[in-house]
C-alpha cells in the first residue's frame, strides 16, 4: 500500500500566502507518512485580474517560487506534483503557460505539462471563460515516473472531457492519472465525479484529482471534491468544499487485478479516423 496526499485549496491572490500554504502541506504528508504529495491547478496564484496578476508572472528560470518548492520536497523527501503554475511561454509571445510540475524527493523538476485544452465557453449561468486570451495551450501529452506509484499520465482540468488524451496515456500504459483542476461550481454538480470515475474506470488507473474550493479572492467560486478512484471506479477519497490535506491508500495491485477481470488493454482496437 503507498499512502498518497491531497492538498485541496483556495488558493489566494498573493502567491506567497499559497506558497506557505504548501509548504506546510508537504510537510503535513512527510509527518503522516504519505510517499507523495498533490496540489491543484493554480495552486500557487488564482487571480482573474489579469494586470494584478501580472506583476508576479515570470519566465520558468526567473520564478521565485519553484526553488523553495523544490527544496522543501528535498527537504521532506517526497515526491511532489505541483497542480500547475502560470508561466511565461517560453516562445516570447507574451502569453502564458498553465504548467504542472513533478518534483522527486532530490528536489530535482522531473517532469512538466502544459495545459494542452483552453477552458473557453459560455455556462448557462452567465460565466464566460476565455483561456486562450491570455494561455498558449501544451503541444503535447506527457507521462512521467512518479515513483512508488509508477508511470503517470498528466493532465489538467479541462482536459478531463477529452478522452482521446486519457486513452493516450492508457495505451502507453499509465498506472496514474493526475487531473489537478479548479472546476466552476455548476460544470463541477454536473460532470466532476462522473468524468473522472470514468477516464478511471475506461483507463483500468487510478485517478488523482486535487481541486480548488469555495469562495477565492477574485471572485470565483470553485466547486472542491478533491477526489482519488481506484482502476474500478470506485472513490478512495471525496474531499467534499473544505481546505485541508486529504489521505488515500493506493493499492498498486489493484491495477492487474482489474485489468485481469476486464482485459481493455488487450482487447483495445484501433480505429481510424479520417
Amino acid at each position: 500500500m503507498t499512502l498518497v496526499a491531497v492538498h485541496q485549496m483556495r488558493s489566494r491572490i498573493d502567491p506567497f500566502v499559497n506558497l506557505e500554504c504548501m509548504i506546510s502541506g508537504i510537510e503535513q504528508a512527510s509527518i503522516e507518512g504519505a510517499t507523495s504529495y498533490f496540489a491543484p491547478e493554480m495552486s500557487l496564484l488564482l487571480d482573474r485580474d489579469r494586470n494584478r496578476a501580472a506583476v508576479h508572472m515570470s519566465y520558468e528560470a526567473d520564478n521565485k517560487w519553484m526553488p523553495i518548492l523544490q527544496k522543501t520536497a528535498a527537504r521532506y523527501g517526497i515526491w511532489s506534483h505541483i497542480g500547475s503554475i502560470p508561466v511565461l511561454h517560453d516562445d516570447a509571445s507574451g502569453r502564458l503557460a498553465n504548467r504542472t510540475y513533478i518534483i522527486d524527493p532530490l528536489g530535482r523538476i522531473a517532469a512538466r505539462y502544459d495545459k494542452m485544452h483552453l477552458f473557453d465557453v459560455d455556462l448557462a449561468t452567465g460565466e464566460s471563460w476565455r483561456e486562450s486570451n491570455v494561455y498558449r495551450g501544451g503541444d503535447a501529452p506527457m507521462l512521467a515516473d512518479f515513483g512508488p506509484i509508477g508511470i503517470m499520465g498528466l493532465s489538467i482540468c479541462y482536459d478531463i472531457r477529452f478522452p482521446d488524451l486519457y486513452s493516450y496515456y492508457a495505451r502507453r500504459n499509465a498506472h496514474i492519472l493526475a487531473v489537478p483542476a479548479a472546476f466552476t461550481v455548476p460544470t463541477g454538480e454536473a460532470h466532476w465525479h462522473v468524468l473522472l470515475r470514468a477516464r478511471a474506470i475506461e483507463s483500468e488507473a487510478f485517478v488523482i484529482a486535487a481541486a480548488q474550493c469555495g469562495l477565492h479572492e477574485d471572485g470565483r467560486r470553485t466547486y472542491g471534491h478533491s477526489l482519488v478512484v481506484d482502476p474500478w471506479g470506485e472513490v478512495l477519497l471525496d474531499m467534499g468544499d473544505e481546505e485541508g490535506v486529504g489521505f488515500a491508500e493506493l493499492d498498486i495491485g489493484r491495477l492487474a487485478e482489474v485489468r485481469s477481470q476486464i482485459p481493455v488493454h488487450a482487447n483495445r482496437q484501433t480505429i481510424e479516423t479520417g
